[in-house]
């Protein structure tokens, strides 16, 4: 197994694939943050249930999503060597097939969710909001599973628009799916 890299020294997805397999990092604009610890109870039926209708809205569709643990490469060129950015979202959904490569997706999502916690917030909400923006991510969702609230932002002009803030009893519009929106009481609904 190698050893993390020096800080400042560059770090590769070729590198990172031969890591143990339970070593999970994710790398932004140079900067390793390390996976760990487990996401809560919460966060993880947030995830679940968002996973559950878009998987159902997807079934037969072009499209397909992901919930992690799965990487993201925000790269135009599937070369591990060259590869020095990944991200592993919540949650993902995939339109272009071609960019789903064996253990990893390469090049920019559609919809992408990330769901925060302590240790995530400043991570999810400035380093990626940033990131995915630059990206070209098309819609981003960050959802709050403690305060059951989720800011949907939406990519126009090259600059992410916060589409609204909306809470339990709301019913989210994907923009990017016509006609498909989902109900946040079915989101929330797990006690903790």
């Amino acid at each position: 197994m190698l050893p993390m890299p020096e800080k400042g020294q560059p770090f590769t997805y070729a590198q990172y694939m031969m890591l143990d397999e339970d070593v999970r990092y994710e790398v932004i604009d140079g900067q390793v943050f390390n996976m760990s610890p487990a996401p809560t109870p919460k966060h993880q039926a947030v995830q679940r249930e968002l996973l559950v209708e878009f998987a159902a809205y997807l079934r037969g569709k072009e499209c397909t999503v992901f919930g992690a643990p799965i990487d993201v490469c925000l790269a135009e060129r599937d070369d591990p060597e060259q590869i020095r950015e990944w991200v592993e979202p919540d949650l993902v959904v995939v339109c272009d097939k071609s960019n789903i490569r064996g253990k990893r997706i390469v090049g920019v999502p559609d919809p992408v969710v990330e769901i925060i916690s302590k240790s995530t917030v400043r991570k999810d909400k400035i380093v990626k909001f940033h990131r995915y923006e630059r990206a070209g991510v098309k819609e981003y969702w960050i959802v709050d599973p403690v305060n059951e609230t989720m800011d949907v932002y939406v990519l126009e002009e090259g600059r992410f628009r916060h589409q609204g803030m909306y809470v339990r009893d709301d019913t989210i519009p994907v923009r990017l799916f016509p006609g498909f929106a989902i109900e946040l009481k079915n989101v929330f609904a797990e006690e903790e």
